[in-house]
């Protein structure tokens, strides 16, 4: 395992991870907007408690979506067309992590989202690299997701939900969009059960940092515009599998 140096924003390749625990690739650092685009970029995300340093990590294998593995079950597709729940983007990215936070607290784990950690992804929102997905039921926040962009790519962070079935029509309506604009993989980083039933699968670590450098290298990044504070539709007529 690598420690980071304060005033050094570069990480060690990610190939040189630890097997056990796996993905753990180095400590220390902090969590400045420019060290965290670059773990990104890199395939590297942040994940540590309280009171630790910070954590990097890039686990093998990956847990992702791409537009093929996406799954909406019979159920889910006929709550979509009777729910009176609202998808948005960008409206609150600062409601949606505190939430996320919350959530996460009352687990058995704690949470990794501290504050100092909101407070760095409310800076990245606000340079337009991190971004949030919000359910609503009128007025009132109920589920939602947080990431960061990275090319054609979505790292996901959090979700969460107060509602059944609020996160995963967040994820569902925003991976619909996304992958209808050009997205090509949403990133989920870990295998959850929660989400291997929405069609999450896992790739080689080496599959998909080769794709997330392919698409730095050759590919526009989805355009500002698709970024840009919005709702997103989602009374679905697809198919279920």
């Amino acid at each position: 395992m690598f420690r980071l140096a304060a005033d050094d924003f570069s990480f060690p390749r990610p190939e040189l991870a630890l097997r056990d625990p796996n993905g753990l690739l180095a400590i220390g650092g902090d969590l400045h907007p420019d060290r965290l685009i670059n773990a990104y970029r890199n395939g590297i995300f942040p994940w540590f408690a309280d009171d630790t340093p910070p954590l990097w990590w890039s686990p093998d294998p990956r847990a992702v979506f791409s537009p093929q593995s996406l799954h909406q079950s019979r159920s889910m597709l006929r709550f979509r067309q009777r729910t009176d729940f609202n998808v948005t983007l960008n409206y609150d990215f600062t409601q949606v992590i505190s939430a996320c936070a919350r959530a996460h607290e009352a687990g058995p784990e704690g949470t990794w989202i501290t504050p100092a950690l909101q407070q760095a992804f409310i800076e990245l929102h606000r340079l337009g690299h991190a971004h949030s997905v919000e359910v609503w039921a009128q007025d009132e926040l109920v589920g939602g997701m947080y990431g960061v962009a990275v090319g054609n790519l979505f790292c996901g962070e959090s979700m969460f939900h107060q509602r059944s079935n609020a996160s995963k029509l967040a994820l569902l309506v925003f991976a619909e969009h996304f992958f209808a604009a050009g997205g090509q993989l949403i990133d989920a980083q870990v295998e959850n059960p929660h989400l291997k039933r929405l069609g999450m699968r896992e790739i080689p670590r080496q599959q998909f940092l080769h794709q997330l450098r392919l698409s730095l290298r050759t590919t526009p990044a989805l355009t500002a515009e698709f970024w840009q504070a919005r709702p997103l539709p989602h009374k679905s007529s697809g198919n279920c599998r």
